[in-house]
């Protein structure tokens, strides 16, 4: 699928659409993706900020896919783990943006050339208006070149 069909299906995507998540960019190159959660009157917690669910959704694939189609059909990539810290309430538009650098991809590659297994961790941000750090995001993928029978 194409990088703009795929951020039109997110943003369509009932779990995401209820939740106010919106992917305002999905690169053509697959190399950076940035997505907001807007604040509305139906996606508030009891104490008027954004549900932490909502702040590790908003994160959820992006890493993953971003990943899997850098390194391309010949990899198997999953998320493996994560983490979140929230930092401060979310209020307002929050944003998170990924950026999968050419060396890091290189350096997967290399590390699963071999054919085993490869645990990487990637952190991403989650930022309110003002720029501060709402909550802090980290999620591990897990890569291996594909064997003859995968």
């Amino acid at each position: 699928m194409r990088p703009a069909t795929l951020r039109r299906v997110f943003n369509l995507w009932p779990p995401f659409l209820m939740a106010g998540i919106h992917v305002t960019r999905l690169s053509p190159d697959w190399r950076h993706a940035r997505v907001e959660l807007r604040m509305r009157p139906w996606n508030r917690n009891y104490v008027g900020t954004h549900f932490g669910g909502s702040l590790f959704a908003m994160t959820d694939p992006f890493w993953m896919i971003l990943a899997k189609e850098r390194l391309g059909r010949d990899y198997i990539v999953w998320d493996q783990a994560a983490e979140i810290a929230f930092l401060k309430p979310g209020r307002g538009t929050v944003v998170a943006e990924f950026r999968l650098d050419d060396a890091v991809v290189d350096d997967l590659r290399a590390r699963a050339a071999g054919g085993d297994k490869v645990l990487q961790w990637f952190a991403t941000d989650v930022l309110d208006a003002a720029g501060d750090v709402v909550a802090r995001v980290r999620k591990q993928l897990y890569v291996r070149r594909k064997r003859p029978r995968d």
